[in-house]
């Protein structure tokens, strides 16, 4: 696309990409200096050209330079504008499905994928960028624009008729969905979350409402009425309302469900039919998450055998993932990290059966410091052992993140210690097993990195688990 087509200036320059970081920029990048959570764009303008960009977007006086500029209002606001342009609106091509909660997005957002195909559905979320012929890193849950329209833009071009994304309330806050609406959004839950970002939980609310603002017309807006804040997703709705839970007067009903150690049999009834469905997940929670994906697909018009076809290969990367010990105790990583969704995962965990259960578990730094006693009171509530340690420590102290978490329950209760380095947190749970234990590491899931003070390092606990059952097995040979 020439960059006359994009604005209104004599220039036959070629523009194939757009850029907001600087160091990227590459010949055929337009570089948008937007603001910036801790830095304004418009100082790097340079580095930017010396990196090859071919034109630069302000909203400053700049002088000249060896580029053309072009002057707009707000930056941040014509960024995902200009890249809905400059990807050919993919947007418009694809069938956009959001789905936004506190817990339960990436789950959905998976589901919904795997029961629809990965050759006709993209993912974006928590666990990156993917469709059958497209896979990238991503850095946030919800990408910024320019990282979105490209990636939207690449699922339409492989055969993709639908994108399945993870709706963030700090997407919202940050622009990052701005003009994008979408042919379905799902509420998953709300609790409280991300106050370091938004404050109160009132704005917080407000973030995630935005989605079902956003929702097309002709659109559906799918709710989770068992939820103590659908009514007010219900009043912002755009599209048209459908609901799921356990009441008759939903649009799909959980009828019942009995959960085993390795499925779960569920009825659910959907235009007065009840339909019986054998899911691999397991956990109440679970239910309601392939509810909500279900609903939304019969809602979409797909062929309901092909989505029934597709539920046996529902699995969500970092959730509920148990780790072969080649022995009688068991190990599981899951990416559970507020207090509802710990809890939820603690109360499955008692339907087991099993015997003492041991958690790993800690706090990222620089979010959210108000739920770590929360966190700690409820794991030591519902675990019989915990082994806090730190998450992504950030530049916060690791220990004063440690002593937040049991700082209102220390002295109540004696089933837990601190345990600074994650890895040797996770290498003590596992050595303490015995027969029919379960060690859970919570928190970080299929994460693949630590967010250290001053740097990121490789940090997988699935790997880590792995590495300290070997360990213990071989201690046995």
């Amino acid at each position: 696309m020439k960059l006359r087509e994009l604005y209104n200036i004599d220039s036959d320059v070629e523009i194939t990409g757009v850029e907001i970081n600087s160091k990227t920029c590459k010949q055929g990048d337009i570089f948008v200096c937007v603001s910036g959570a801790t830095a304004d764009r418009h100082d790097y303008i340079d580095d930017a050209i010396d990196h090859g960009v071919s034109a630069v977007v302000v909203s400053k006086d700049v002088g000249e330079k060896s580029v053309p500029i072009i002057k707009v209002d707000n930056t941040d606001d014509e960024l995902p504008k200009l890249c809905q342009k400059v990807f050919d609106y993919p947007n418009q091509k694809l069938k956009m499905i959001g789905v936004t909660g506190t817990d339960g997005k990436t789950s959905v957002s998976t589901i919904i994928q795997t029961l629809l195909g990965d050759d006709i559905c993209g993912y974006i979320g928590t666990n990156g960028i993917s469709s059958k012929n497209v896979h990238e890193d991503n850095p946030n849950t919800t990408p910024a624009p320019n990282l979105l329209y490209k990636v939207l833009g690449e699922f339409y071009d492989t055969g993709c008729k639908y994108a399945s994304i993870e709706a963030s309330s700090e997407a919202f806050f940050n622009g990052r969905l701005k003009y994008l609406e979408f042919d379905a959004a799902i509420l998953t839950n709300v609790t409280s979350e991300h106050l370091n970002t938004h404050g109160t939980f009132e704005n917080y609310l407000d973030c995630k409402l935005n989605l079902f603002r956003q929702t097309k017309e002709d659109g559906i807006c799918v709710v989770n009425k068992d939820d103590e804040h659908a009514d007010a997703f219900i009043k912002e709705a755009n599209g048209r309302v459908v609901t799921y839970g356990k009441d008759k007067d939903n649009t799909l009903v959980i009828d019942s469900f009995e959960i085993f150690k390795d499925h779960t049999e569920i009825n659910f009834i959907y235009n007065d039919e009840t339909i019986f469905i054998n899911s691999p997940m397991l956990g109440d929670f679970n239910v309601y998450n392939l509810a909500a994906a279900f609903l939304t697909l019969l809602e979409l018009g797909i062929n309901r055998d092909h989505i029934m076809n597709n539920i046996k290969n529902i699995s969500v990367n970092g959730r509920l993932a148990m780790i072969d010990t080649h022995s009688n105790y068991y190990v599981m990583v899951d990416y559970a990290h507020t207090p509802n969704g710990i809890y939820n995962l603690l109360n499955f965990v008692k339907t087991l059966k099993l015997n003492s259960s041991i958690v790993v578990i800690g706090q990222a730094g620089e979010r959210d410091a108000y739920k770590r006693p929360e966190v700690g009171k409820v794991v030591l509530e519902n675990a019989d052992y915990a082994i806090f340690t730190y998450e992504d420590p950030r530049s916060e102290d690791p220990a004063k993140i440690c002593e937040d978490i049991v700082r209102d329950i220390k002295d109540k209760y004696q089933n837990y210690e601190i345990v600074i380095d994650r890895k040797e947190a996770i290498n003590k749970a596992i050595n303490m097993a015995k027969e029919n234990d379960i060690v859970l590491i919570l928190g970080k899931g299929n994460e693949t990195y630590q967010k250290l003070k001053d740097k990121v390092i490789h940090f997988n606990d699935i790997e880590e688990a792995k590495l300290a059952i070997n360990n213990r097995n071989n201690k046995n040979i």
